[in-house]
């Protein structure tokens, strides 16, 4: 028989792997800070199509002088210049911004393609909505998973697989911090997308897991049953992430050269919650519910001892009287 890889007895190094990428992201977070969408904190974001050569800077100051109010960026890529700032505007203040665009530049075809305007508190509030909406799909997730598999260990089970979940979760949102992605609705999308996707994988493993302990001798220790597991499923489980990571890796490459901002933000996270996906899912969720099972065993093993133990007390006593 091919000699099969202990991914159950090298659990440590892959949770020492994991929680230094994971405290590198913290460090990143921190030091660098995170960039929220409008979408998020509130504010207003115009952007024109145009024709010929803007300056950016012209075009901050003729909005500053405009509105009377402080622009935080202007962005002109691929014939679109994007005027973005911290407060709402009126439709009046949006169509007198257009108005001077026009008048500045002349036979240039100022167009104005997108306008996005929202209050900081309804910003705030659909974040924690989306963050409320991911929360949910996860916690669904852990009880689906407890359900399937309650014959092998059901809320254990569950529980490694949310945990799994959200180190995927981590390492995206780690993604967009240090690549200094701004929080939008495809930050939320990312993360349904790596829940669905990574929980796959974990429950072919799971699923393999629940077979082979209905294949195998009843007496064969489950570190043994789950290694098993994992390494028939480790050449499914990366020829299907390969594959995908692939097709995101060549989306993100064109959104990259075509200067697409909206699904650059979408496919280099999911890039890495792909790779995550597929780490967790073989080198830590069941590995870790293994400690799990063996520590209950362990304790439950201890606990019939001590009750063998205190009959026996009971019966020396007995006898004596």
């Amino acid at each position: 028989m091919k000699k099969e890889f202990d991914f159950v007895g090298r659990r440590k190094i892959f949770l020492i792997i994991s929680g230094c990428i994971l405290a590198l992201g913290i460090i990143f977070n921190i030091v660098f800070g995170v960039n929220m969408d409008i979408s998020f904190t509130g504010g207003t974001q115009l952007s024109y199509s145009h024709t010929g050569e803007v300056n950016k800077d012209d075009v901050k100051r003729l909005a500053a002088d405009i509105l009377k109010k402080d622009i935080d960026d202007v962005e002109d890529v691929a014939g679109a210049v994007t005027i973005t700032l911290s407060e709402r505007i009126t439709l009046e203040e949006q169509d007198a911004v257009t108005k001077a665009m026009e008048e500045k530049y002349p036979g240039q075809e100022i167009t104005l393609a997108k306008a996005s305007s929202l209050d900081a508190p309804m910003g705030r509030m659909f974040f924690i909505k989306c963050l409320v909406a991911v929360a949910l799909a996860a916690l669904l997730l852990m009880v689906y998973v407890a359900f399937r598999f309650r014959k092998i260990g059901g809320w254990s089970a569950g529980i490694a697989g949310l945990l799994a979940l959200l180190n995927d979760m981590l390492i995206a949102y780690f993604a967009f911090v240090i690549f200094r992605i701004p929080l939008n609705d495809n930050f939320v999308a990312v993360l349904l997308s790596i829940l669905g996707y990574s929980l796959n994988d974990t429950i072919v493993v799971y699923d393999r897991i629940r077979e082979n302990r209905r294949l195998m001798d009843p007496k064969t220790p489950i570190r043994e049953v789950v290694n098993r597991s994992i390494n028939q499923s480790f050449g499914r489980s990366f020829n299907t992430s390969l594959c995908t990571f692939t097709a995101v890796a060549v989306v993100a490459i064109m959104a990259l050269v075509l200067h697409m901002d909206s699904i650059t933000s979408f496919a280099v996270p999911m890039m890495f919650g792909i790779i995550s996906g597929f780490y967790t899912s073989m080198c830590l969720c069941a590995p870790v519910w293994v400690a799990w099972v063996e520590h209950k065993e362990k304790k439950e093993a201890l606990e019939k001892a001590a009750g063998k133990s205190a009959d026996k007390k009971k019966a020396k006593k007995a006898k004596k009287a």
